[in-house]
């Protein structure tokens, strides 16, 4: 596993360090940050559509991290992601995503959307990346609940949908040689295991589909997310490492009535502050022998970001595992002897 890493998408701001690419880079490294998660809608990080086209111009990138003894993880598309497939019940909410040409259109946006993941494919491959993180999008969200009844047939429908928009672009991140991550997150048709489970089937088990692993999505599900890692973890190429608490309430539950993020019985932490069990995350992974980074993913509903980046980096690294070379005990060990064997079984 390498780490620590960090995800820019809710430091960058208006002031500085935090307005400039350089300056956050600065500010990241003092942290004691060994990686960055681009989030490629922010300009200021990156142009997706040069870094598609110029090596030169992503050799330059890298060089920008690598003076400052950074790397970079992945770069992200969830806003894009999230618009590939878009129920129109949310247009309006989601136009924001989108630049002000293809708002208000949503063919013309959901088209938009797909090449800039498309463009972040050969982003990847000109990095020298190998994972990507985004999402899904929603084409069966406002079916969650299953009342009114869906019609049968409905959830296969929209799953072969989703993966339609999506196999062409699987495609192509095949060919580029990177992982397509999906962070399994309410609100996205892909949530939790099953729905991950429903889209691979509609992609025929599609080699570049994985997961972007972020516990904190699951504890709010009330998810089992350690015995998560034991199922899915062939297909986990990405980690956001995230905090979060699920406080039982008599008023509410995972639904959260509507209320604000402070208020609702499950909202995000900052790391170690929530009830998320890293030290078996860290552990799983480990055992199952994650390559890929960890990265901090920061959006507690109390402590300030700045206080919540400083303790990130330490936090990571903390839990981070050297894997064993040899077992414990193998200073007890004795070289291979058949006949002393046969003896032991009473043969």
């Amino acid at each position: 596993m390498k780490g620590p890493a960090i995800f820019l998408a809710q430091f960058m701001g208006d002031q500085a360090p935090f307005n400039t690419l350089e300056g956050i880079l600065d500010w990241a490294a003092s942290l004691g940050y060994k990686g960055i998660q681009i989030p490629t809608w922010d300009s200021r990080c990156i142009d997706l559509e040069k870094a598609a086209q110029s090596k030169d111009y992503c050799d330059e990138l890298k060089g920008k991290f690598s003076e400052r003894g950074l790397e970079i993880t992945e770069l992200s598309t969830h806003l894009q992601g999230q618009l590939v497939a878009v129920h129109p019940a949310y247009d309006l909410m989601f136009n924001s995503f989108a630049p002000e040409q293809v708002r208000k259109n949503p063919a013309a946006r959901t088209e938009w959307a797909i090449q800039q993941v498309k463009y972040a494919a050969s982003a990847s491959a000109k990095l020298g990346l190998n994972a990507h993180a985004t999402f899904s999008g929603a084409l069966l969200w406002h079916t969650l609940y299953p009342w009114p009844q869906r019609p049968a047939g409905l959830v296969e429908a929209g799953f072969a949908e989703l993966a339609k928009r999506w196999l062409p672009i699987l495609d192509l991140y095949d060919d580029c040689g990177v992982d397509v991550c999906y962070e399994l997150h309410p609100g996205e048709d892909l949530h939790d295991g099953i729905s991950f489970e429903r889209f691979l089937e509609a992609c025929n088990n599609h080699p570049r589909a994985k997961i972007l692993y972020d516990p904190s999505h699951f504890i709010l599900q009330q998810m089992d997310y350690l015995g998560f890692i034991d199922e899915y973890h062939s297909r986990i190429a990405a980690f956001h490492v995230k905090d979060a608490e699920f406080i039982p309430s008599a008023k509410s539950g995972v639904y959260g009535g509507y209320q604000s993020w402070v208020d609702r019985p499950g909202r995000f932490r900052s790391l170690g502050d929530g009830q998320i069990d890293f030290k078996g995350i860290f552990s799983r992974l480990c055992k199952y022998q994650y390559t890929g980074w960890a990265v901090m993913e920061w959006e507690c509903c109390l402590k300030h970001p700045e206080d919540g980046a400083r303790e990130g980096a330490p936090f990571i690294k903390n839990h981070m595992i050297r894997k064993a070379e040899k077992a414990f005990d193998d200073f007890a060990a004795v070289d291979p002897d058949q006949a002393l064997n046969n003896k032991i079984l009473g043969l």
